[in-house]
């Protein structure tokens, strides 16, 4: 099954959510939001959560698009103008890498190059399965219409993503 034209990509940090929105993007032309370069400045401060709303309804509004991000409060939001959700639904230990491997990397992501692992980071990985997935659970059982593809390990969802060249 092939996505639709209004796709959110979410998971926790470190499990490749801007890799797999940047590879989607390619494939269907959509255009991407990454929603770090949202929230964030290059200082490492951020916009105010009203602006950043404002910012992310524009985007909603607009007939096609891919939302690279978590932003848990804004789960709903998203679920409710999406047609398509990729849930990279992945352990731990492959999330804590994924964050430990982007240190010292450039990246287009987000407005910054991380020079050391942020201890704040590590604990949202390590609580994201009890803080954020049970919500993503119960968004996908209020909007079955949502066509969804939930992968567990890279080579599933690398696998997927072969099938849509």
């Amino acid at each position: 099954m092939k996505p639709g034209q209004k796709i959110i990509v979410i998971g926790c940090s470190g499990s490749g959510k801007s890799t797999l929105s940047k590879e989607l993007r390619d494939i269907t032309g959509l255009p991407l939001f990454h929603l770090d370069n949202i929230w964030w400045n290059p200082d490492k401060s951020h916009i105010s959560r009203e602006e950043f709303d404002q910012k992310l309804d524009e985007i909603l509004l607009t007939d096609r698009w891919i939302i690279d991000g978590n932003y848990s409060r804004t789960y709903e939001t998203r679920f409710r103008s999406c047609d398509t959700v990729i849930f990279l639904d992945y352990p731990v230990n492959v999330c804590m890498n994924g964050i430990k491997e982007r240190i010292g990397r450039i990246r287009t992501d987000i407005p910054w190059t991380e020079d050391e692992l942020d201890p704040e980071l590590v604990n949202q990985v390590e609580n994201y399965a009890n803080a954020n997935r049970p919500v993503i659970l119960s968004l996908f059982e209020k909007y079955p219409d949502v066509n969804r593809f939930v992968f567990k390990s890279r080579p599933e969802a690398a696998e997927w993503m072969s099938g849509l060249v």
